[in-house]
């Protein structure tokens, strides 16, 4: 299997796979209501909605760095305010991300192989470089973490 391959079957998995943790991340956000997704449980920093276009933003964010482009901070922003609750904006939100998760896939898959293991376009010096390999393997914690985030909040509101 190549790495492509690998990878990309690793991110499908925990999008809508069999992830070995458990529940798929699409599983546990389509199950949130919009009200359950913009309440915000006493003591926490975050509500659902903001941490599904969190995870929204950095899909973009590495999808830029696997074309190419510098890594930075999210363009749309590193925690998105959802605004105020409305089911036909939520329903975007997670629309949104199964669609660029979709486009990732796409790039992940036909990424040159030879690539995966040189260093993604970094300007900040003195900072730690990743792989492109390493990029895409610690997006994929990195969903996997705010999905259990997702889980524990809804298990918090819902009871």
């Amino acid at each position: 299997m190549t790495i492509s391959e690998e990878l990309r079957q690793d991110l499908e998995n925990v999008l809508s796979g069999a992830a070995w943790y458990g529940t798929p991340i699409y599983t546990i956000i389509d199950e949130v209501s919009f009200e359950t997704a913009y309440e915000k449980p006493p003591g926490s920093v975050h509500n659902i909605a903001n941490i599904v276009l969190h995870m929204l933003s950095w899909t973009e964010e590495v999808m830029d760095r696997m074309n190419g482009m510098n890594a930075q901070r999210p363009s749309s922003g590193d925690w998105p305010h959802p605004g105020d609750p409305d089911e036909e904006k939520w329903q975007t939100y997670v629309s949104d991300l199964k669609l660029v998760n979709v486009n990732l896939l796409k790039v992940i898959q036909d990424f040159p192989e030879e690539q995966w293991n040189e260093p993604i376009n970094y300007d900040r010096e003195g900072q730690a470089v990743a792989t492109y390999k390493q990029t895409v393997v610690g997006f994929i914690q990195h969903q996997v973490y705010h999905t259990g985030q997702i889980a524990l909040l809804k298990r918090i509101i819902n009871g």
